[in-house]
């Protein structure tokens, strides 16, 4: 059977959007944005604010279990991290090797690590013996910086140093996200390895999700951007349904955005609110056009409360109700 995960979004998927996926379909596991180690072994609060679900046994509402992700270079510091963060019970520690941002790179941090096959392997391998071992210790990559000529030696690295799966965003470090990804580079990873490897990279729709699985191989796909502007995408590919969007998917979705925004009120200030709904409706439009709608009726307000009142009239009355 094949498993779908919800792939960690730097900015994007913080616990309340992890807690809107995860109940609208059916994931089998999720990761938190990064935990950046640099120089200090971090305080247990620094890994409960990224992942609050670690006082709910390292799961979402709907049960879905989180993996922290943590992100550095040195292998002994992120080792002393991983061992603190062990003590809170995550239900797994994953590594990030795929993180593009120009100022990650620049602290070698991320993709930017892809040059050295030998540094990931020593990281994979402190990381996983300062973990007891029932707690999966997993990363996950890119097919390397300019080009995907060392991204089975980066793979294997991995596999050598203890990570139990891998996730393979099937692009460069300087493809950034446009498209196409490069489904086929991630084929001769999969069949090179004895560990799960999992796809990711480009999958919108069920077609997408069923195509990265003939293009690569992979039994499992791991669910990003395309989760995001469909919610209801895992819950599709579980059915095996494709097709148009119906208005009776955008209340479903609708009743998710009013869920979404009653929690960022409670956890951000007013004035940040809005801007996390809409950055969330800017990728939901790709989908919905009534996303297309609200977005537009939303873009100019900077108050809470004036997107409230925007919110009651334009989300059926159904997506109030509890």
């Amino acid at each position: 059977m094949s498993r779908l995960a919800l792939a960690p979004m730097e900015g994007l998927a913080d616990d309340v959007l992890r807690d809107v996926l995860t109940r609208a379909g059916a994931y089998d596991w999720c990761v938190t944005e990064f935990v950046r180690v640099s120089a200090t072994v971090l305080p247990r609060s620094s890994f409960m604010r990224i992942c609050p679900e670690l006082g709910n046994a390292s799961r979402t509402r709907a049960g879905t279990p989180v993996r922290i992700q943590l992100l550095g270079s040195d292998p002994d510091l992120l080792a002393a991290n991983a061992a603190g963060l062990a003590r809170l019970a995550p239900a797994g520690i994953d590594l990030n090797f795929g993180c593009p941002v120009p100022l990650v790179n620049r602290n070698r941090g991320g993709a930017a690590l892809l040059d050295d096959p030998e540094l990931l392997r020593r990281i994979a391998e402190t990381v996983r013996q300062s973990v007891p071992a029932e707690i999966p210790v997993t990363a996950k990559m890119r097919l390397g910086i300019e080009d995907a000529a060392r991204a089975l030696d980066c793979a294997r690295a991995l596999e050598a140093g203890g990570v139990q799966e891998l996730v393979v965003h099937a692009r460069t470090r300087d493809d950034g996200y446009r498209p196409p990804a490069r489904w086929d580079c991630v084929a001769p990873l999969r069949e090179a390895l004895r560990i799960p490897v999992i796809a990711n990279g480009e999958v919108w729709t069920v077609a997408d999700w069923r195509a990265i699985r003939a293009a690569t191989g992979c039994a499992d796909v791991m669910l990003g951007r395309g989760a995001v502007a469909d919610p209801l995408l895992s819950r599709r590919i579980r059915a095996g349904e494709e097709g148009t969007e119906t208005e009776a998917d955008w209340e479903i979705v609708a009743g998710l955005i009013a869920d979404f925004w009653a929690q960022v009120r409670r956890k951000v200030l007013p004035g940040q609110a809005p801007g996390r709904l809409k950055q969330w409706l800017v990728l939901m439009r790709r989908i919905y056009p009534q996303a297309e709608t609200l977005f537009r009726a939303l873009r100019e307000l900077r108050r809470a409360n004036a997107v409230d009142d925007v919110l009651r009239q334009k989300l059926p009355r159904s997506a109030f109700q509890t």
